[in-house]
C-alpha cells in the first residue's frame, strides 16, 4: 500500500511537472516584444523588421515594436540584443554585415556567433551597383573607363563600415584593379541623398533599399552583384555578364534573440517566424524588394552563418579592409 501511494505521488509529481513544463512553453511571450534594427529607418532592414513586427504581434498576441539603433555597422544593435536578459522578449533583424562582416574589421564587445542565437533566415537580396539618374555612366564599362581615367577620383557610399556595401566596393575595386574611395554612412537611406544628388558617385546597395528609388526613377542600376539577374530587374544585366568576377556579394537577413533564451520560446519564434515567411503577402513583399524569403532555421541558419563568417572573413583579408 506504501509503495503504490509512493508511486503515485511520484506519478503526480511528473504530471505537474509536465504540465508546468507545457504551462512555460504556452506563457511565451507574456510581454511586449521589441525588434532591434541596426540601421535608420527606410533602409531595407528597417523595411523587413515592420512586416515581422505587423505579422508577429497578433500570432505571439503581444505588442511587437522597432528599435532603430543605427551605427558601427550595425553592431550596435547586436550588442544591446546579446545583452539584453535572454527571456525571448528581445529580437535582432540582423545582416551579414554584423553577423559576418564587422566582426573581422571592427573591435567588438560581443561575440555574434556566440552571444546571439539564431531563429531563421528571413531574406536574402543581392546588391546592385547603382548611380544617380543623371550620371553619365550607362553600364559598368563606363564606369570602369572613367575610373581608370581619374585613378582615385571616385567615391561609393555605403552604410557603414563593414557593411556589405563597403565589401562590395572593395571587392569591385579588388576585382577590377580600380580604386575607388569608400564614403560610410550611418544607413543606406542617408546615402541615398548624396548619390541622387551626385555628391557620390556609386554605392552597391542591397536590392531591399534601392529598389524604391529605381523605380522612382532616381538610381540607374548598373549590375546585379550575384550569379544570376533580379527577376525584379530582369534588364540589369549580372556584373560577371559585363566582365567582373569575383565581385558578388548578397545581403542576408536572420532573425535572433540573446544566447540563452529557453528552448521552448526559440521554437515558438521559429514556427512563427516559418508561418510568416510562407504567407502569400509576405513573400510578395521580399520579392518585390528582388529578394527571396528565407527557409533555414536553427541549426542549419546557424551553420549558414558560421560558413558566411569564414567567407567574409576571408574576403576582408584579400580586399585589406580596415576600419577607417
Amino acid at each position: 500500500m506504501k509503495l503504490y501511494s509512493l508511486a503515485r505521488a511520484a506519478g503526480l509529481a511528473a504530471a505537474l511537472l509536465v504540465a508546468a513544463s507545457a504551462g512555460a512553453q504556452s506563457a511565451y511571450p507574456d510581454k511586449p516584444l521589441r525588434i532591434m534594427v541596426g540601421a535608420s529607418p527606410g533602409g531595407g532592414t528597417d523595411i523587413l523588421a515592420r512586416v515581422l513586427a505587423d505579422k508577429l504581434s497578433p500570432a505571439l498576441k503581444q505588442p511587437v515594436v522597432v528599435e532603430n539603433r543605427p551605427g558601427a555597422s550595425n553592431t550596435i544593435a547586436g550588442e544591446l540584443t546579446a545583452r539584453a536578459p535572454a527571456d525571448g522578449a528581445t529580437l535582432l533583424l540582423a545582416t551579414n554585415t554584423a553577423q559576418a562582416v564587422a566582426p573581422h574589421i571592427l573591435k567588438l564587445k560581443y561575440d555574434p556567433l556566440k552571444d546571439l542565437q539564431p531563429v531563421g533566415l528571413v531574406a536574402v537580396m543581392p546588391n546592385v551597383l547603382v548611380v544617380s539618374a543623371n550620371s553619365p555612366y550607362r553600364s559598368v564599362r563606363d564606369l570602369v573607363t572613367a575610373m581608370a581615367m581619374k585613378p582615385g577620383g571616385f567615391k561609393y557610399a555605403s552604410s557603414g563600415i563593414g557593411s556589405t556595401q563597403h565589401v562590395g566596393g572593395e571587392a569591385f575595386n579588388l576585382a577590377t584593379g580600380m580604386k575607388s574611395i569608400h564614403v560610410p554612412y550611418k544607413g543606406s537611406s542617408q546615402a541615398h541623398v548624396d548619390i541622387i544628388s551626385g555628391e557620390v558617385d556609386m554605392m552597391f546597395d542591397s536590392t531591399s533599399s534601392a529598389m524604391g528609388q529605381i523605380r522612382a526613377g532616381k538610381f540607374r542600376a548598373l549590375a546585379v552583384s550575384a550569379p544570376q539577374r533580379s527577376p525584379e530587374l530582369p534588364d540589369v544585366p549580372t556584373l560577371a555578364e559585363q566582365g567582373i568576377k569575383g565581385a558578388d556579394v548578397s545581403t542576408w537577413y536572420g532573425l535572433y534573440v540573446t544566447a540563452g533564451t529557453p528552448r521552448p520560446a526559440i521554437e515558438r519564434l521559429s514556427a512563427e517566424l516559418v508561418r510568416t515567411l510562407k504567407l502569400a503577402d509576405v513573400q510578395s513583399r521580399i520579392k518585390a524588394l528582388g529578394g527571396e524569403p528565407g527557409t533555414l532555421t536553427g541549426e542549419p541558419f546557424a551553420a549558414m552563418n558560421r560558413q558566411e563568417f569564414d567567407h567574409y572573413g576571408q574576403l576582408v583579408r584579400d580586399a585589406n579592409i580596415k576600419a577607417e
